[in-house]
Order: C-alpha cells, then sequence, then structure tokens
C-alpha cells in the first residue's frame, strides 16, 4: 500500500516537519491540529470552546481532504493546556462531534502562548 500526504487549504499549513494528514489503506491519521484561521494563520478564539469548534473544523477539513468524514474517526486525542477546562472543550467537542463519539484521549500539555487545546484523529474508512 502506498503512503499518500493529505493537504488542504482548508486547514492551516503547519510550520513544522510534518504533514497534514497521512493515508495507507483505510487507515488515515491526521497531524495535530490547532485553533488557527486557515486563511490568516492566526489563532482563532479566546476561549477553549472557540478554539475547539475551530480546530475541530480543521481536523474536518483534512479529514475531507483524505476522503473521510468525522463519522470515520474511531479515535481522536485532545491536547489541553489546563485541566480546568476540561469541561467547557466537553460542551464544544460533544456539539461539533456527536455520538456516537469515537474513542478518546486526553492529555494535558504545553502549547505555544495564546492555544488552548489541540486535536489529532484516526479515521479507517470502508473499502
Amino acid at each position: 500500500m502506498t503512503r499518500t500526504v493529505i493537504t488542504t487549504e482548508n486547514a492551516p499549513a503547519l510550520a513544522a516537519p510534518l504533514s497534514q494528514g497521512i493515508r495507507k489503506g483505510p487507515v488515515l491519521q491526521v497531524s495535530g491540529q490547532l485553533p488557527l484561521d486557515p486563511d490568516t494563520g492566526e489563532i482563532v478564539g479566546t476561549t477553549v470552546a472557540e478554539q475547539t469548534e475551530q480546530t475541530l473544523r480543521n481536523v474536518t477539513a483534512v479529514l475531507k481532504a483524505g476522503g473521510a468524514r468525522l463519522e470515520d474517526v474511531v479515535m481522536l486525542r485532545v491536547y489541553l493546556t489546563d485541566p480546568a477546562h476540561l469541561a467547557e472543550m466537553n460542551g464544544a467537542y460533544a456539539a461539533a462531534v456527536g455520538e456516537p463519539f469515537p474513542a478518546r484521549t486526553t492529555v494535558y500539555m504545553q502549547l505555544p502562548p495564546g492555544l488552548l487545546v489541540e486535536v489529532d484523529a484516526l479515521a479507517v474508512l470502508d473499502g
């Protein structure tokens, strides 16, 4: 199976040595997405809810570019900067992702100033 790089202008280009996504066969891995506007590269939102919404829009854009949808996601990893943000993030996450929810891990870490959340996704496509 060939490994295919997935790119889209509908998600921000990241200033790091990584691809927005990689697809190999039915498996699509989306690199960690940040709450950045794809056109300007600026942070969208000041609250964790606003940033979660933008981050998931970016994840969805990469999924779409790779031929997938949120419904194909089997695992999401959420990276937060502050445990106090968990409830607010969960609200925005639940509204954006919808049931049935994929498996998820939440990790607390340091992100660059102004960034409150990062999300990556693993999708498995039919056929």
